[in-house]
């Protein structure tokens, strides 16, 4: 049998930092390791290849609604060609998983032992979203453990906060306070398969704005910080690799944190990239355009649309 986990959280909670270090509970296994990416731009699967596992990438949406299902179904059943020990799988941040155990019950998936889900809480934001994006409690409801990550930058308040909620959502959850998404072996007992969950149909997770902006490599890291200043506050998530002169970044900005760190070992075709990923309701057009206007010799801007 092949043992199955499944990572959910919303964009920005932690997941792949979670995730490099949970694989590691299982380095003398073989494991297989299948990333969700929402955009258009596959960033986490070249964050990953560190691990040393087997890896598939399903991008342009969640795998659990029914415009990707399929793929996610051809790489599952991809994956236990392997004949891996275990499967991990990395849920998009916008993704409604409450169907996972439908998929699983096909008779061509009687090797998978579903184990059960985590799933990743930005402690600092959670009372942001929690109301406004309605795959968080999706998320949550299919999860046997919540990791309530970031605590170090936390009040007691939010901690509080995050746990009160979650527990009338799930009472039965078990919780977990950490930093960095750092994961206990001994955790490990605590993730079982959520049984009294209504399962989703498989329409689209939420109203959702995507945008895909190509940076010139002539722009400076000063003017791109300042380009990506310009949305941040009008965007769940803004993700990708740039080329700035000689030098290679990945940016990584999260609701008005903007973080551009050096990389070097991205994929050539997603260079020069940015996924800007927005809610319902929320100007992203606007500040897309003004931003555009402001730095128009350094940025091409693909047509923004609704999910």
């Amino acid at each position: 049998m092949t043992n199955l986990y499944l990572i959910t959280g919303f964009l920005g909670a932690g997941k792949t930092t979670f995730l490099k270090g949970f694989a590691r509970l299982f380095q003398r296994e073989k494991i297989y390791v299948i990333v969700n990416e929402f955009g258009k731009a596959g960033v986490d699967g070249a964050l990953l290849k560190e691990l040393g596992a087997s890896l598939a990438e399903v991008n342009n949406g969640s795998i659990f609604c029914a415009c990707r299902l399929d793929k996610f179904e051809e790489v599952l059943a991809q994956a236990l060609i392997a004949q891996p020990d275990v499967i991990l799988v990395e849920a998009s941040g916008l993704a409604d998983p409450t169907n996972v155990r439908k998929v699983l019950k096909q008779q061509q998936f009687d090797e998978i032992c579903y184990k059960g889900s985590v799933c990743l809480v930005d402690t600092v934001r959670f009372e942001k979203i929690i109301d406004t994006a309605r795959v968080c409690k999706k998320q949550l409801a299919v999860s046997s453990v919540v990791l309530l990550n970031k605590t170090d930058l936390a009040t007691p308040d939010k901690i509080s906060f995050a746990k009160e909620k979650i527990h009338a959502l799930n009472p039965t959850i078990v919780f977990h306070e950490t930093t960095y998404g750092a994961f206990k072996e001994e955790w490990l007992d605590d993730i079982v398969p959520q049984t009294a969950v209504d399962e989703a149909t498989h329409g689209a997770d939420i109203t959702l704005q995507k945008a895909l902006v190509h940076i010139s490599k002539d722009m400076n890291l000063s003017q791109l910080h300042s380009f990506l200043s310009m949305m941040s506050d009008d965007t769940y998530r803004m993700k990708g690799f740039v080329a700035l002169g000689e030098s290679e970044y990945l940016v990584d900005c999260v609701s008005g944190m903007i973080d551009i760190t050096p990389f070097s070992d991205a994929p050539r075709d997603d260079i020069g990239k940015i996924v800007l990923l927005a809610g319902a309701g929320m100007p992203l057009r606007k500040s897309l355009k003004t931003a555009a206007e402001w730095y128009g010799d350094y940025v091409e801007v693909e047509k923004t649309h609704e999910t």
